[in-house]
């Protein structure tokens, strides 16, 4: 398999996680976000959207769009789980994904910053801009997780809210956000670096990292 990329991107970092927490290898080729790699006709071919992550199977399927990436090694490769079995928990995590991949990194990435520099907002508006959606977006977080013992989001182990989180808080710290204000996520955050699989999927860590 091989995981089409970018060190920095919160999507293929959630990705990167997944994989390593099932155990799964894979080829990672990496497309400069910056230097717009993403929108060479070769890789258009391969996702439409001109986004990253995609996974590219074995046999030529390509996936696309980091939650279902992740859903679908969670159907194929069941252990370690990484929703919970009852129904109401299930659904639980996937809003706590959701509040984040859905709702918060969307509307802060590399793409919408440069389209309020285009619509004539200076570099500091729009850091305000992704640091105000990430204050939003990780307060209410907080909140969804806050009754759960943990030590993780959502229980004694890592799954798929804790594979959202940590991204998120590495792209809050990025614009300057003071995440001391969210100690249950950063209890799990904390929790999460305790692992392997985690620590190793860090852009710091990645081979394209700058």
């Amino acid at each position: 398999m091989k995981l089409h990329g970018y060190f920095r991107s919160s999507a293929a970092w959630r990705v990167r996680i997944a994989l390593n927490l099932k155990g799964v290898n894979v080829e990672h080729v990496s497309h400069h976000l910056r230097h717009g790699e993403q929108r060479d006709p070769a890789y258009l071919a391969l996702n439409p959207q001109g986004l990253v992550p995609t996974l590219e199977l074995d046999d030529g399927t390509v996936l696309t769009q980091s939650l279902a990436i992740i859903e679908w090694l969670d159907e194929t490769r069941p252990e370690p789980a990484l929703l919970p079995k009852d129904p109401i928990e299930r659904a639980k995590v996937r809003a706590f994904a959701q509040a984040i991949a859905c709702d918060t990194h969307p509307v802060q990435n590399l793409k919408v910053l440069n389209r309020l520099r285009e619509l004539g907002h200076d570099g500091a508006a729009a850091l305000a801009w992704a640091a105000n959606v990430n204050i939003d977006g990780l307060s209410a977080c907080e909140q969804l997780a806050a009754n759960n013992p943990g030590p993780f989001c959502f229980g004694a182990n890592p799954g798929l809210a804790d594979i959202c989180l940590m991204p998120q808080l590495g792209n809050a710290r990025r614009f300057k956000v003071d995440v001391a204000q969210f100690p249950r996520l950063l209890r799990a955050e904390a929790a999460a670096m305790e692992l392997a699989a985690f620590r190793d999927a860090t852009p710091d860590r990645q081979a394209d990292a700058e």
